[in-house]
């Protein structure tokens, strides 16, 4: 009779040593000549602007978008388990995900009162 966690110890240590595995070759075989160009920071090809004193400060759409992808992005994971057993669910099911909707809709009115799907 065997362990049952041996399997999983086994995945654990051959993911350890390719990634340990990966970081040594990239290390051997990459290049070792730098360049001002290769350690420059990449900028779609345009020279950087010298930033703000302290760093400057973020518009606040920065903000509503990553906000929106994170609302959005929990609404899809919630939604998956109400989809899989949704003749289970029923009735109670239905009306939570309905309240649930309703709740995730006020960040996105709020987002969008604030203009944060307009790109200009």
């Amino acid at each position: 009779m065997s362990n049952p966690y041996v399997p999983v110890l086994i995945l654990l240590g051959i993911g350890a040593v390719l990634a340990l595995g990966g970081v040594a070759a990239s290390a051997v075989i990459g290049p070792k000549q730098y360049n001002r160009a290769k350690l420059d920071a990449y900028e779609c090809g345009i020279e950087p602007t010298p930033h703000a004193t302290g760093g400057g400060r973020l518009p606040i759409k920065y903000y509503l978008v990553a906000m929106t992808f994170i609302v959005f992005d929990i609404e899809v994971v919630f939604l998956y388990p109400w989809a899989v057993d949704f003749a289970v669910l029923a009735g109670f099911g239905l009306a939570a995900v309905l309240i649930f909707l309703v709740l995730i809709t006020i960040p996105f009115v709020y987002e969008w009162r604030r203009g944060g799907f307009d790109w200009v």
